[in-house]
């Protein structure tokens, strides 16, 4: 089939048969269709949309356009959760340990941080020896013993989609939400999922940044999941300020350990991490419904459970074997830590949240491009939630730094980024809604 056919059937806002995307694909896979044709298909898109059916055969040849895994050799549910991306949103850290302790496997594949959004695997690799990209014998073998592996994407799993996302990011289709189903789901079955939940953030610290296009993409994340045989069930969250009061690597990290120890839980991040857990559970048919779910998930959390799991991940992914006793002896830290004082009294009345993920991205612990290094000791900790009361010189936050230089840059970002007032606001749920 021409690629400039297929093109041009979409340009026309015709619909695109199996055999045709699957053609695309093929080609976009192996080189013998150009840039230019898979940056003028993503346009079309873009404008004309896609049918159900054209989303789920979009996405099950991009499953295919490389190795799809299987589990035989398991005796649990395989499931896992995928999130859409937010600043402070350190929740797999927490929940791939709390599912593997109620008896899930969960392969979690994720991704490195773009833009003002923080990366799961980043966040690993601030743990000394971790292997973020390990080969799949040593994938299998901790996702068996620890019941859970977070892991970075290989070059064998949708290969299609490294090549079409690298395009879309320079021609402005990112925001498409077919594009975007795609994306997601074709990397998840290619990891031979029996289930998957979703976390779609909506706010000004989301790239759904209203709750009409978060309920369209969670809407249509859910949809083609189970037309493409993988049942699928998505949240929607509040990213209208960070879910962690960390937001960087290593202090992200960190506050993770203190979750999975009872040391420190941030209320908002402990709903969202549970409310995932509970649906995680009734994926898998280990829970008959989210309130017990809900109930399973606080009982592996409290009795020490989800930690065992993390210390053996870990430890199994190479990292020190004793990582949760103290994990600021193995985590490099900021050279410079220094207070960031409020000027004024009152309330923090909000965020601008997208403000807060560039703060880390200026002080090196996030990418402006894929290639960039990532700083995993710098980042902010600290931060005030929402609704709190303010006095004027107390710490706003907290700026963990290299230079003095990045101290006063980053200052003034989150001095711009919070929001305050007279009096505390009203708050909204965390969990906005949910789509099954």
């Amino acid at each position: 089939m021409l690629p400039q056919e297929i093109i041009r059937t979409k340009r026309d806002g015709g619909e695109l048969d199996r055999e045709q995307l699957a053609a695309f694909i093929a080609g976009l896979t192996d080189g013998s269709v150009s840039e230019g044709q898979v940056a003028a298909l993503a346009m079309a898109v873009f404008f004309n949309g896609m049918t159900r059916a054209e989303a789920v055969a979009l996405t099950l040849s991009m499953r295919d356009s490389g190795e799809v895994l299987s589990w035989p050799e398991l005796d649990r549910p395989v499931v896992d959760k995928h999130s859409t991306g937010g600043v402070g949103d350190n929740v797999s850290l927490m929940l791939a340990p709390i599912a593997a302790a109620c008896g899930l496997a969960v392969p979690m594949i994720s991704g490195r941080g773009l833009g003002h959004t923080g990366g799961t695997l980043d966040k690993m690799e601030a743990i000394p020896g971790y292997q973020a990209m390990p080969d799949n014998a040593l994938f299998r073998k901790v996702v068996a013993s620890a019941g859970c592996a977070i892991i970075g994407q290989t070059g064998n799993l949708a290969p299609a989609d490294k090549r079409f996302y690298g395009i879309r990011d320079v021609t402005a289709t990112v925001e498409s939400v077919p594009l975007i189903t795609a994306s997601i789901l074709s990397k998840k079955l290619a990891a031979g999922l029996g289930g998957l939940v979703l976390d779609v953030k909506c706010g000004n610290g989301a790239f759904m940044d209203n709750p009409a296009r978060a309920t369209e993409l969670a809407r249509s994340l859910v949809e083609v999941a189970t037309g493409a045989g993988m049942p699928t069930t998505a949240l929607i969250t509040d990213m209208n300020q960070p879910l962690a009061s960390a937001a960087g690597n290593a202090v992200e990290v960190q506050n993770a350990a203190d979750f999975l120890t009872g040391g420190a839980r941030d209320p908002r991040l402990e709903a969202v991490t549970i409310a995932l857990a509970a649906e995680m559970l009734v994926s898998g048919g280990l829970a008959p419904d989210p309130e017990a779910g809900v109930v399973e998930a606080k009982r592996a959390l409290e009795e020490g459970h989800a930690a065992e799991h993390f210390n053996r991940m870990v430890a199994a992914l190479g990292g020190p074997a004793d990582f949760l006793a103290d994990p600021a002896r193995h985590m490099e830290k900021a050279p410079i830590v220094v207070d960031c004082l409020a000027d004024t009294e009152g309330f923090v009345t909000g965020y601008d949240t997208r403000g807060i993920g560039l703060a880390v991205v200026e002080l090196g612990g996030g990418r402006v491009r894929p290639s960039d290094p990532v700083d995993h000791a710098v980042g902010l900790t600290g931060l005030l939630p929402v609704g709190t009361r303010l006095e004027k010189g107390r710490p706003i936050a907290v700026i963990n730094a290299r230079t003095h230089a990045q101290i006063e840059r980053a200052k003034a970002q989150l001095k711009n980024a919070i929001r305050t007032g007279d009096s505390a606001p009203d708050l909204g749920p965390v969990i906005a809604g949910r789509e099954a």
